[in-house]
Order: structure tokens, then sequence, then C-alpha cells
């Protein structure tokens, strides 16, 4: 026997053997579906009896096992059921025929046989058989299982009349010496009459006694049987019917023990009414360990003295005994060179029971024997066989690593060199099954969590095999994807030469079939998920960005409460500001605009030994429509850290969530989720989209500014200009306006303000004029409006401090001009013209600076429906140079009362000749660095007309700034009255007066 069995369980013994096999032409459909009916009476009740008798179905069964029918009686074929398709009488003869040439292949052991023939009708199909069962079709052949039972209670007659004529004691009858095939040679010219021949004849016929009841049921009858059969065999040192009856007593002993079964299989036997009266006995205190005396034993097995019952249960083996017994049966079989297979099965029957008694370690050694037993020149499909079932018996007593190795060597085998076709598939099925065994999943997922589980070089081995095989299969999206999985989560444990060959092979594989984001579907149903490139390359940060000052966006201050009302009445809840904490800390304060480019940074670094070109890498969002705009990049070899900018454009309002990215890297496309990478820092990747606005662009008539403005609150300016003005000089800033957005520019409000200066200035330093812009309004996307914004600087034209005390000095008082400082300058003679010390000209010409910050608020599209502006500033530097000085003041009585002259020492402190004009006075002409004295005859100045403050507004505001206000409306008095101007010569710029500094 060459061929075994690898299903076998020791609860086989028990069983009966009908093979089903097709005769002639039979749809193989038909017949699988017809063999699964049959095979569903796998146990049948035999009436007038307590016993049950078990059908083990086969539809290949070889006949050279058939020959040890005698040494094991449940490896004998007894019963064969035939299936052919007849279609009409002619064809009935040869049907005939050939199922009697079947017969005669298992003839010398069968008991009964059937056939059943399907479409025959007529007077053949009318005929009343025992032997031959007709239906009209596969379809219409309700009674097969009532048939099927019938059959297999005829062969439970058979095997009981064998059963009773072989334990039934003839003393006069010579035992016959039962053989194994390659025995009977050996027993050729052998001295029958000797005690020795005799007493083995016994003991094989004592073992296949007991093999007979085991079938017939009788179970206790044939432990018995087996005990003696062991006694009489061990005494002539026959050692394979030894083993035999050794397994036969373990066989019953399992059955036993286990009425469940150990071979795994989903049907459960029924125990039989003796064996659940039999089982309640089995630690029945006071039970003697004594065996039955064989002579106790009547015809039909049952005893008649029924005090040799106590005794019963002792007959069978315990279960540490069970693999005692199971240990010298196999080193018996061991033995003998041909009997390699029943060695084999044997192995295999101990390992299901020491599965079931979760004895891993001695199944173990069993299956080690099972290894190394010689069954002679395998073909290539036992061999698979072979490592196929070695495989599950370690995965059924928990040694996964050691299944995944035997069924990586099926795997293997079903590719040898001697195989004329090579099973690539079979293969390739085969190692995915061993993944589980070496720790390995083909999720990716499953490698994020915690640390790498298995052996990685083993790991890396069998990977490499799989992408082989899957490309012998010609299936190279597939080979994509298990290299892409190698290379996504080995990464670690590459080697810089070996991540050169795999992605070198890898960008092979997807210049044929690129790679990408779609669930592979396996025939057997398997699912493989796709493998994201998340470490090529590896990204430790994700930051949203926000807009540029210039283009975020604002909410009208009356419009802010709206949304932020809270479904609670109550003015503070410790719930409510835990949710808002953890909403806060997912989405950002910062708000994006529709329409407009929005930038997240990645923080990314490259792991690879060699440059990494990554291509088309975007941003994957959800919640509103967002249009990503792809970059290329390519990252140094094992590079630090190093930022990318995303963009995209939303184009919807709402709210989006930054999901991820996706990369196209060695070809395979790739979407890489932030929830399934591990230490990503980001600080919240949600954020809202506000509708679109406008866009508005400035640019100017004077030159940018060299030097930026600082403004003291951190704002951000679009832009500034600088400007040169002599103090007292107006400029014109000419600006145009255009609308670069897809909006329309709706409202505009302009504002300025002065910064980062100590100087005192008087009057409006920027004014403009709006209504001329706003007409223009709404500005259509590309249209232009301009602003003119005039610049007017005037500072202070006093050239020492305590200038007016001059004119209390020369004994004319003004009237209301408060003079209350205790210094009094003597007036000191004065000459007509006289010029300055260059150590005056440089302290006169000292240049003065002034900032100041002109604001665009603007508005427009769906944006304005909703309460949002923008807001562009532009900065204004100007540096003052001084013109004009008033080093002294002096006055002098007029001829009449109402009037005196005001003489003025002015200083010309520019380096042009300039002229200085007052009303009704002629003009005084200045040469550079040049002083003069000038007389104007003006009107006194009354003070005391300009209106008082009421008496509320001086209660409640501060006394400074009411002294200020005073201050300015006497200036306001005294320019009206002199109206003093100068103009330089050379150009053509009448700046105004100065005569405003008189009011100091």
């Amino acid at each position: 026997m060459s061929i075994p069995d690898y299903m076998q369980c020791a609860e086989d013994h028990q069983t009966v053997l009908v093979v089903v096999q097709p005769v002639g032409i039979v749809p193989e459909d038909q017949f699988f579906r017809i063999y699964k009916r049959i095979a569903s009476v796998n146990q049948v009740s035999i009436r007038d009896s307590q016993r049950l008798l078990y059908i083990r179905y086969r539809h290949h069964y070889p006949p050279e096992n058939n020959e040890w029918g005698d040494f094991q009686t449940h490896r004998k074929v007894v019963g064969l059921i035939a299936v052919t398709t007849c279609g009409s009488a002619k064809e009935w003869p040869q049907t005939a025929d050939r199922f009697h040439g079947l017969k005669e292949v298992f003839g010398s052991t069968l008991y009964d046989s059937r056939l059943l023939v399907f479409g025959l009708q007529g007077e053949i199909a009318e005929q009343n058989r025992t032997d031959v069962a007709f239906y009209p079709s596969y379809d219409q052949c309700e009674d097969v299982e009532k048939r099927v039972e019938d059959f297999v209670e005829s062969i439970f007659i058979v095997l009981e009349s064998k059963r009773l004529d072989r334990a039934t004691d003839k003393s006069g009858d010579k035992i016959p010496l039962l053989c194994v095939p390659f025995e009977k040679k050996d027993f050729v010219g052998l001295d029958t009459d000797s005690r020795h021949y005799k007493k083995r004849c016994q003991g094989r016929m004592r073992k296949h006694v007991g093999d007979l009841c085991l079938q017939a049921g009788m179970l206790q009858d044939a432990l018995v049987h087996y005990h003696m059969a062991v006694e009489l065999l061990r005494s002539v040192n026959d050692f394979l019917w030894l083993g035999a009856a050794l397994e036969g007593l373990c066989s019953a002993s399992v059955i036993f023990h286990y009425p469940g079964g150990t071979g795994g299989k989903s049907g459960g036997r029924k125990p039989s009414i003796s064996q659940a009266a039999d089982s309640g006995k089995r630690h029945r205190p006071g039970a003697q360990e004594v065996l039955i005396d064989p002579g106790a034993l009547t015809a039909n097995g049952i005893s008649a003295d029924t005090s040799s019952e106590i005794g019963r249960a002792k007959n069978c083996l315990s279960p540490e005994d069970i693999i005692e017994k199971y240990k010298e049966a196999i080193s018996y079989y061991g033995k003998y060179k041909n009997a390699g297979v029943i060695e084999l099965e044997a192995c295999v029957k101990a390992v299901r029971v020491l599965a079931i008694q979760k004895r891993a370690m001695e199944a173990s050694e069993f299956l080690q024997n099972a290894v190394y037993i010689n069954l002679g020149q395998l073909s290539e499909e036992e061999k698979i066989q072979r490592y196929s079932v070695l495989s599950e018996l370690y995965d059924l007593i928990g040694f996964h690593r050691k299944s995944a190795f035997f069924k990586r060597v099926a795997a293997m085998q079903c590719v040898a060199p001697t195989i004329p076709e090579p099973g690539w598939r079979a293969c390739y099925k085969l190692l995915l099954e061993t993944l589980p065994g070496y720790s390995l999943s083909l999720d990716p997922k499953d490698f994020y969590k915690g640390t790498h589980r298995g052996w990685a070089a083993v790991q890396m081995r069998l990977l490499h095999e799989l992408v082989y095989a899957s490309r012998r299969m010609g299936n190279p999206a597939l080979s994509v994807r298990h290299l892409s999985f190698l290379l996504q989560t080995m990464l670690d444990f590459l080697s810089d030469q070996e991540k050169k060959e795999v992605t070198q092979s890898l960008e092979n594989y997807t210049s044929k079939c690129p790679g990408g984001m779609e669930v592979i579907a396996l025939p057997d149903g398997l699912k493989l998920p796709p493998v994201p490139f998340t470490k090529l390359p590896i990204v430790r940060s994700v930051k949203l960005l926000n807009l540029p000052v210039i283009l975020r966006p604002h909410k009208l201050k009356g419009l802010l409460g709206q949304n932020m009302a809270t479904k609670s009445p109550f003015i503070y809840s410790p719930i409510i500001m835990h949710n808002r904490g953890e909403e806060r800390g997912k989405k950002i304060e910062f708000q994006w605009v529709q329409g407009d480019v929005c930038e997240v940074q990645l923080m990314v670094y490259n792991p690879m030994p060699f440059e990494l070109r990554v291509e088309n890498m975007g941003l994957l969002t959800s919640g509103v429509e967002f249009e990503s705009l792809p970059a290329a990049l390519s990252l140094p070899a094992e590079s630090g850290l190093y930022p990318v900018t995303l963009v995209g454009v939303p184009r919807t309002a709402g709210n989006i969530t930054v999901t991820g990215y996706h990369t196209s890297v060695f070809g395979v496309n790739s979407d890489c989720l932030l929830e399934s990478l591990p230490g990503v820092k980001t600080g919240g990747c949600a954020v809202e989209v506000v509708p679109a606005l406008p866009r508005l662009q400035l640019s100017t008539s004077l030159p940018r500014s060299a030097n930026a403005l600082q403004p003291p609150s951190g704002e951000e300016l679009s832009s500034s200009v600088s400007v040169q003005l002599f103090n007292g000089e107006t400029q014109e800033l000419v600006i145009s306006l255009e609308n670069i957005g897809t909006e329309l520019l709706e409202t505009l409000e302009v504002t300025s303000k002065t910064v980062n200066t100590k100087e005192k200035l008087y009057g409006e330093f920027l004014s403009w004029d709006l209504d001329e812009a706003l007409s223009h309004f709404p500005l259509k996307p590309g249209q232009v409006v301009t602003l003119t914004v005039s610049i007017r600087v005037k500072l202070d034209f006093s050239g020492q401090e305590n200038l007016l005390q001059d004119l209390n000095d020369d004994g004319i008082s003004v009237t209301g001009l408060p003079i209350s400082s205790p210094l009094r300058q003597v007036l000191k003679p004065r000459t007509e013209s006289k010029t300055v010390s260059e150590s005056g000209k440089t302290e006169y010409n000292h240049v003065k600076m002034l900032e100041a910050i002109l604001n665009f608020r603007y508005s427009g599209g769906a944006g304005h429906a909703e309460g949002y502006y923008r807001e562009v500033s532009l900065g204004v530097h100007l540096d003052v140079e001084p013109s004009v000085l008033f080093t002294r003041v002096s006055t002098l009585p007029a001829t009449s009362t109402r009037q005196c002259h005001l003489l003025l020492d002015v200083f010309n402190s520019t380096e042009h000749e300039l002229t200085v004009s007052a009303k009704n006075n002629q003009d005084l002409v200045l040469h550079g660095s040049e002083c003069q004295r000038m007389a104007i005859q003006v009107d006194k100045f009354d003070f005391e007309n300009i209106p008082e403050p009421d008496e509320e507004r001086v209660r409640f505001t501060n006394p400074k700034q009411l002294e200020e206000e005073r201050q300015q409306a006497q200036g306001c008095e005294i320019n009206s009255k002199l109206g003093i101007c100068w103009q330089i010569i050379s150009f053509p710029r009448i700046p105004p007066g100065p005569s405003q500094s008189l009011s100091h």
C-alpha cells in the first residue's frame, strides 16, 4: 500500500467503506450532487438493535489499498454504489456490463452493490430489482437517501454474519492465517502445525474479529478481542499485527472517550445507546481492573451474566495509555519498510487525539516522526498533499509557524522543476495561506500597531515569492501590490542595496501596470487592501497656513454674535466648555476664502539612500468642493526635515477638513490619510471657508519705500511708498485701485493713522475725496479706479523754543495770548541781514521723519452678503526737511492803535533761493542759508472772542485736550490774518504758509 489517506482518524476504524463512482459519461456536477446526498447517510440505526453502523464514502479508492482489508477491516471496500446516465434502452446492456466490470475491481471484498440509473424510462426502468434503482432525471430522485439506508442495512447483515462466523469458537476447524500482501511469500513452507504458528493464527484472527465487532457497533466486545489479540501476538513476536491490535485497542478507546470524534468534522458522531451507558461507567467507584473472560461472550455479543458489566469500562485504555499504546504500535510498524503508509496514518491519528487532549509537544513528536517516514517514490501531487496535511496538523496543535513552513514547502513543490506544467496558481494560493503563521498580514494598517511582529527576513522572503508567483501567473497588478507592500512595511529592515533593487523592480512593473488604490479581489474571495506609501516620503507634521494679510477675511463686529449662540440657556456650563475646547483643538481659528489659493505645509523627509522623486503630490479633503493643485518635488538622499507646501482652491463655502495627501512614487499612486499616520503632529485640520470676496490691488504714483514701516500693532502692510518734502509743502499721491478678483467690488472705506512720530502736526496730514472713486462702483473684475490723496506736512516753523516771549520783552502785549514762562530774553540790536554760522545751519537742517498708514476696507460678492470684508494697507514714509524758520519775533506800534507792526526774523534753511510773502506785503527774497527781518502790519489779535467750551464739556474733558483745542483755535486766528507763504523760485510748487507755528 503506497497511497496514504491523510484524513484518517481513530474513529474511522468503526466505519465500513463504501465506494461511489460514476459509470460511463456522467456530468461532474451532477455526479457530485448525487454523491453529497449519498454521503449524507453516514450513520444508520439498525432495526431491531441498539447499534449504529457508520459509513465512510470515497469516490476514488486505489485497488491496492483494498488488499490490506484483512489487516484492518475499515480499509476493505465492502460496498459499491455506481452512478450512471442512460438515455435509451439500447445503452442499457453496455451500462450493465460496465457496472459488472466495476464490481470485479473490488469483487473479492464487496458485501453488496447498487447501481443508480438516471434518465432511463420504459420497460427496463419498470423492473423491480434490488441492486438497480431507476430515476427519470437527476432532479427526480427523492428516495435516494432511503435506498442508501436499505443498502447499508444489507451490508450490516453481511457484516454481522461474518462477525458471528469468525467469533464462534470452532475448535475442530483450522484457523486460517490472515496476511498482508507482502507477507504471503514469507510464509511459504512454514510448519502450520507448530504451536507458534497456531498462536499467530489465533492472535491475528482475534484482532480481525475485534475489527468486525468495532464496525458492527459492539465496542466492548471489540476491546476484549483486542486485548486477547495483543497478548497472543506479543507472545509470538508478531510485531506488525501486534501494532495493528494495539492501534485497534487505541481506536476503540478513543471512540469510547471521545464520542464526538477527533477528525474535526462538521457532523459530530451520535453515540449509540450502549456507548452512552458505558460512558457513565468510566469512573465508576469500585470497578475492578479485570478483563472479560471470552467464554462469557454469547453469539450476539451480550453477556448473560450481568455482573461482568462491572469490568467492561476497565478494558478501555485511559487517555494517557492511548498515547503510549500508539507510540508502541508505531514503533512496531517502523520495523517494516512496506508498512510506511500504516505507520504514517497511525501518526496522523495519534496527533488528532493529542490535539483534543491539548498535548501539543507530544503531538509534535509524532509529526516529526511522520516527516521522516519513507514512502518510496511519491509523485509531485502526493508530496504536495503530504506537506499540506502536515501543515494542517501543525496548525491543529497550535504550531502556526511550523505549519506555515510546511505549507510553503508544499507551495514550492507545486512549481518543482520536474513538473511539466508548474501550478503557479496553486503555489500562490498556498503561499497566501502561510501568511498568518509568519505573523504577516496583507493589510498595511496592521503594521501601524506597536512593534513589528515576526521574523522580518522570513517575511521578506515570503513576500518576494508572492511577487514572483503572481508575475508567473500573469497578473502584474498583483505583483505591484505585493512589491508595494514589501517596500512599505519592510522598509526599516531593507539594506541600502535592497532598497535600490526593490524600487528598480517596482518601477519596471509599474511601467507596464501602474499601481493604484483600488482593492484587488482574488478568485477565492480574498481581497487585497490598497497599500499607500506613507513612508515615501515620511511626513512628520501637517500645518494649515493662514491666507496672506491682504487676503484674510474679517467679520463685521455687529455680525459676530449671530453665529455664537449656544443651545444651552446657562451662561456657563463645564460640559459646553469642554466640548468647545475639543472643537477648538480640531478646528482652526482663521478662515479660508472660496476661490482663493490656500496652503498646507508638510514637514517631510526622505528615508531612502538615493534621491526620491515625488510626483503629483496634492491634498485630500472632505467637506466643501476642493480643487487640489498637484506639485512635484525631489528630495535629496536621507534628507532631514524638508518643508513642502501643497496648495488648492476651495470652490464652495462651508467647512473643509484636510484628511491627507496623495502622491505618485515609483509609479504607484497613493492616498495617505492622516488618521493612519503614526506620530504626525498637526495643529488642527478643519477650517471654515467663507464665501468669495473680491481682491483689490494697489499701485501708486510714488516710488516704493526702501525702509519697511513697522506698525506698533504688528499688522502687516501690502506695500509702502516713500516721499521727501519740505516743511509746509504739499504733494499729491495718486493710488490706482484694481479689482483683480472674480467678484464685484461693491464697498470701499478709507481711513488713515499716523504712527511712529513724536512731532506735532498741524492740519490734516493725509486728505482725500472718496466720492469720485465711489461713483464708479460697483467695480467689475479687471476694472481700475484712481484715488488722489494729498500729503500736506505742517510742522513747527519756529527756530527756537520760547519764540513768542520776545513779544512781551518789547513792551507790547498781545491780548489773550498767555505768556507764563518766567524766562525773558533781552531784545538785542538786530541787523537787517545776517548770515547764520555753520553750527546754526547744521542745527536747523535736521531732517524729521513722519509715517502714516492708509487703510482700505473693501467687500463685495457673496462674502459681502455674509458680513465679511478684506483690508489692504498702504504705508506712507515721509522725510521732512526744514524750509523757512522764524528765529525771532517782535512788535512795534503802528500809527493806528488797532494795528501793530510784527517783526519776523526769517531764516532760509534750504540751499535754494526762495521768496516769503504775506497778506498785503511785498515778497521777501532769501538766498540759501540767509536770514532777514520781515515787517508785517497787522490788526492786533483778539483771542477773547474765541468761544469757550461749555461747563459740561470742561467738566468731562481732559484739561490737556482742552488746552490743545484752545491753542489750535488761536493758531487758526493768527494764520487767517497773516497768510504767510514761501516758494522756492526754481520749483513750480507753491506750498502753503507756515503761519500756524505762531500759535505756540
